[in-house]
């Protein structure tokens, strides 16, 4: 199926512009709300931003997620929900990332054709799989995401973590775009780097971060430095 202006407008700035992605989480975010944290992320120059929230009602989501599609408007920056279509659909954002229990990309599509479509991918085989749509030619998915690589609090009950070896087998089976998560940290970038990761999503990197809007900012240099070849160092 022939992709629309817009997709591709979307999809070429995600390969594009995206370096760090943050992903929110009010829960570890110090009291700070998810707005106060969005904020603080276009401040700090972030070009991506997730609204990950499986704890307020859909009244308050879709509030949140208005908010966050009129904020990242202004400031140019791409907005996907995790999860939720109905809200990403509502708030007029610009994608969704699923996980494995959601609902099937292909479904995504049909509804949402314009929409960047995120997967996430936790082992060899799912990335396998999405190879094998790839040469299909049946490939509803715009990314997909590698991990987790390293030890992280942000989902209960992980005790299984992948590690940055993964990202050479899993990125092997399909040229898609992808990013990586779980438990990442600063220090971890130039490793990173290193195993071709372009795109790195963090939670509580950025949630837990006295000042968000800085840390964005290192982020950001820090990926544009060992992965872009940019900044200052």
């Amino acid at each position: 199926m022939e992709k629309s202006a817009l997709y591709r407008r979307r999809l070429r700035q995600f390969v594009d512009e995206v370096t760090v992605y943050p992903v929110s989480c009010e829960r570890l975010a110090a009291g700070r709300s998810d707005e106060q944290w969005l904020d603080a992320v276009l401040l700090g120059g972030g070009r991506i931003v997730q609204l990950r929230d499986k704890e307020s009602s859909d009244r308050r989501l879709l509030e949140k997620a208005r908010y966050f599609r009129r904020k990242t408007r202004e400031a140019g920056a791409l907005f996907l929900v995790n999860d939720r279509l109905d809200i990403a659909l509502l708030a007029d954002a610009d994608g969704v990332h699923l996980g494995r229990n959601d609902l099937p990309p292909g479904e995504v599509r049909r509804l949402a054709p314009e929409m960047i479509i995120g997967l996430s991918c936790n082992n060899e085989e799912q990335a396998r799989q999405l190879g094998r749509l790839e040469r299909a030619g049946d490939l509803a998915v715009s990314y997909y995401n590698i991990g987790p690589l390293y030890p992280t609090r942000t989902k209960a009950g992980l005790t299984e973590f992948i590690g940055v070896e993964a990202v050479a087998r899993f990125s092997s089976h399909l040229s898609l775009p992808f990013t990586v998560m779980g438990g990442v940290k600063l220090e971890h970038v130039e490793e990173l780097a290193a195993h071709d990761v372009r795109r790195i999503a963090v939670v509580s990197a950025l949630t837990q971060a006295p000042d968000i809007a800085g840390e964005t900012a290192r982020w950001v240099d820090r990926i544009r430095t060992f992965v872009v070849g940019e900044g200052n160092g």
